[in-house]
């Protein structure tokens, strides 16, 4: 009887090229200071016969993975594993090079890493997917993701690559600027939900004022951040210098307030949006059918219509959340703070290590809210089938 053909995986396919690719580009970036551009080198190069063996491992979880015929547990721990791998090779390969270099040696992660990394946790994302777990595993992968980042991070292995030296160096400011940055975050997200909700719920009720109230909230969407930054800042200077109270209360053309109402502007939208949709989504009869039951007009709205469209607004809450952790960085450029500080600060020193020290932890922030916002849409989709 003739074999079967093992067809490739698509999803493995992809992420065995773009590790395989990964390969051949340098690994890290070796510098004798921080803006100096440096010298190149990939893993066997950085680390010897243990870096041949690291690509030599992730090879054959790369060939292994596109074959697919691992189960889904299976696939996410090896690109877990790999991930996990290809870090602990970057700490050691920085100590290497770190250790002739003095204090001013940057040993910072190439072309080579991040290509590989991505590699990794492609296959690690699409074995949780393939998972179908439920949300309370969920949950525990999370949670065990953030809590083998912070080991890691708290280990000491890292810390002799460049963006752990420059957190090292400003440890307090960089504390100072998360708070900061999450405060822009959440400040935002809870104005434009004390505002978006009830202005969902009243244009659910009069239909006739959605086309003008929606078709303003669009545009503002489509104004790009910069340019918003740029009107509003002389426009709440004037504020400021001319409203009596107005600075007093902390309003300025720099600084928080204005990223604030950035921020809770482009919120606006997602929030509204998706509270009409949500109302207008709940079943007919049902309405009909709690006022039946003797329940007034507000009853049915509180007691019926808002518990069965939570999924929806929970989803206009991720889609808030991690748009206003992205842009929250931009307050940086007007004086806001957060992790955009750093960014700009690294961009006018052309200090990569400087605007990663703002950007990872960032995206890693979005990914993590992202993900844990999808959880409990999930969850509660879940309870209410």
């Amino acid at each position: 009887m003739p074999r079967r053909a093992v067809a490739p995986d698509l999803p493995g396919a992809v992420a065995a090229l773009i590790g395989l690719g990964g390969m051949a580009l340098p690994f890290v970036q070796f510098r004798p200071n921080r803006i100096v551009a440096g010298e190149a080198l990939t893993l066997p190069a950085a680390l010897g016969a243990r870096g041949t063996a690291v690509l030599a491992g992730l090879a054959a979880v790369l060939l292994l993975a596109a074959l697919g015929r691992q189960r889904p547990a299976l696939r996410l721990a090896l690109g877990a594993a790999a991930g996990l791998g290809l870090t602990l090779a970057l700490g050691a390969a920085a100590t290497a090079l770190s250790a002739g270099g003095g204090t001013l040696a940057r040993v910072s992660p190439a072309a080579g890493f991040w290509t590989m990394l991505l590699a990794a946790l492609l296959l690690a994302a699409d074995g949780a997917a393939r998972l179908e777990a439920r949300p309370a595993l969920r949950w525990l992968l999370l949670a065990a993701g953030v809590a083998a980042v912070a080991a890691l991070l708290r280990s000491g292995v890292l810390a002799d690559v460049s963006v752990l030296r420059e957190y090292a160096a400003r440890a307090p400011q960089f504390r100072a600027e998360a708070v900061r940055h999450l405060r822009l975050a959440f400040a935002s997200l809870g104005a434009a939900l004390a505002i978006g909700l009830p202005l969902g719920i009243a244009l659910h009720l009069q239909r006739g004022l959605r086309p003008a109230v929606l078709g303003v909230l669009d545009v503002v969407q489509t104004i790009p951040s910069l340019a918003l930054f740029g009107v509003m800042i002389p426009a709440l200077g004037w504020v400021a210098a001319h409203v009596p109270g107005a600075a007093a209360a902390g309003i300025a053309g720099i600084g928080v307030f204005p990223a604030l109402v950035a921020l809770f502007l482009y919120s606006l939208l997602p929030v509204v949006a998706n509270t009409v949709v949500g109302l207008d989504a709940v079943p007919a009869p049902l309405r009909e059918a709690a006022a039946g039951l003797g329940m007034t007009r507000g009853q049915v709205l509180r007691q019926v219509m808002i518990p069965l469209t939570l999924p929806v607004l929970l989803a206009a809450v991720r889609i808030v959340l991690v748009q206003n952790i992205g842009l929250a960085v931009i307050a940086g450029l007007i004086g806001g703070g957060g992790f955009g500080a750093f960014v700009f600060q690294g961009l006018n020193q052309t200090a990569m290590d400087l605007i990663l020290l703002g950007a990872l932890p960032t995206i890693a922030l979005a990914l993590v809210a992202g993900v844990a916002l999808d959880i409990a849409v999930a969850q509660l989709r879940r309870g209410a089938a």
